[in-house]
């Protein structure tokens, strides 16, 4: 048995969700955001600013879990609708600080479950219009939320004088801009009902549909390698994302600001190109060797980044970010396909949920980055410990039993 989707705009579904997901990515703008929040209180070190991101990231698991276990009791649009409301409270929060803790709970908790929510939402409910393309869907869709820290963080500057303080209105402009659209976007959110399918029957064949529930999913060994990968292979790209900034200028010490933000841009659109030629080489060539082109394309990056910092070679770091930025994008979709593919689709909300949970760990790695630059004062000890964390999670690949 085989089911096919009626003809039907469906197209206007991916526009939707990656309009909302480009503003819910904006948490990843953090390394461009936080620059002149930095100015204003040079008395914060750089490892209590990098736990505003991975606050953001653990929240970020923590709204994407709660989405998934009520998806099936509450309508996505909800969500979405919620995620405007605490993007706007978390901005407004961030806006008002004095004290590292009021952005914590601000960026960190707020727009960071938010986030999650939005994320999980979107995701899950736009790719039921889409049985026939899970792969590339998935990475349109990803590549919006991953387009979002270079097109809010381009905003942001354009937005934000020099002078000190001043990113507290644009700060609070941002949180009224997600809001608006993403409270206009929820309207549109739904899944498809029946109606919007047909059965086909091939003779003599038979498409039975494997679905595995979150507690048994979680019984499995290739669930936890893959999570392991999962952890490994994600914290390296959020080191990178979280601590861009500031490794551009290690390379480049000359290179102006300017650059250096969009140099980091470079990041977030080349990892929401990556999430379409991932999504696209998984529906191709499945999830084993996407896998390991991407393990090894990650390890060449870093190397790249690598090589960089130590012969100060700003043109060097450039394309090192460019393929990191290929390389990470590459997570996302995969993460959804894993879940689709071998655990089915009737729990996908859940399980995918769970699986995202990997950035409760992963994000540690910005924290960590901040601290061993805040001991060394060279971004070289981070890059040697992700390199490291990328080769423990290619072994972690090879012992997954793929279908």
């Amino acid at each position: 048995m085989k089911m096919k989707m009626k003809k039907t705009n469906r197209c206007l579904y991916v526009v939707i969700g990656v309009t909302i997901l480009l503003f819910a990515g904006m948490v990843y703008a953090w390394s461009v955001l936080s620059i002149p929040i930095a100015e204003e209180f040079p008395q914060w070190s750089k490892a209590s600013l990098s736990l505003t991101f991975t606050l953001c990231m653990m929240f970020f698991c923590l709204g994407g879990l709660v989405g998934g276990l009520l998806a099936h009791r509450i309508l996505p649009r909800y969500y979405v609708w919620a995620s405007s409301l605490l993007f706007l409270t978390g901005f407004s929060v961030a806006v008002k600080t004095q004290s590292i803790i009021s952005l914590y709970i601000g960026y960190g908790l707020l727009c960071g479950f938010a986030s999650g929510l939005a994320y999980n939402a979107v995701l899950s409910t736009v790719l039921k219009w889409f049985p026939d393309m899970k792969g590339l869907i998935s990475g349109i869709l990803l590549m919006g939320f991953g387009m979002g820290s270079f097109l809010i963080g381009k905003a942001y500057q354009a937005l934000t004088p020099d002078a000190v303080g001043a990113w507290r209105n644009s700060f609070l402009i941002l949180g009224y801009v997600i809001f608006f659209v993403m409270a206009m976007g929820g309207c549109f959110v739904r899944a498809p009902g029946k109606s919007n399918f047909t059965v086909s029957v091939a003779d003599g064949t038979s498409n039975v549909e494997v679905n595995v529930k979150p507690l048994d999913m979680i019984k499995t060994r290739s669930f936890w390698l893959y999570f392991a990968w999962a952890v490994l292979l994600s914290a390296a790209g959020l080191v990178l994302i979280s601590q861009a900034s500031g490794v551009a200028r290690e390379a480049g010490p000359g290179v102006g600001a300017g650059t250096i933000a969009t140099v980091v841009g470079l990041i977030s659109i080349f990892n929401g190109i990556g999430r379409i030629i991932f999504g696209k080489l998984l529906d191709h060539y499945g999830l084993n060797k996407t896998i390991m082109f991407n393990n090894a394309l990650f390890i060449g990056s870093v190397l790249i980044v690598l090589a960089a910092l130590l012969i100060k070679m700003f043109p060097v770091l450039v394309v090192g970010f460019i393929f990191c930025g290929l390389s990470y994008g590459g997570i996302t979709p995969t993460n959804s396909m894993f879940i689709n593919s071998f655990y089915g689709p009737r729990y996908y909300p859940t399980n995918f949920a769970l699986i995202n949970l990997n950035l409760l760990l992963a994000s540690f790695g910005s924290t960590i980055a901040g601290s061993l630059f805040d001991a060394s004062g060279s971004y070289l000890s981070s890059f040697i410990v992700v390199l490291l964390a990328l080769l423990l999670g290619t072994v972690c690949s090879l012992k997954i039993e793929w279908k």
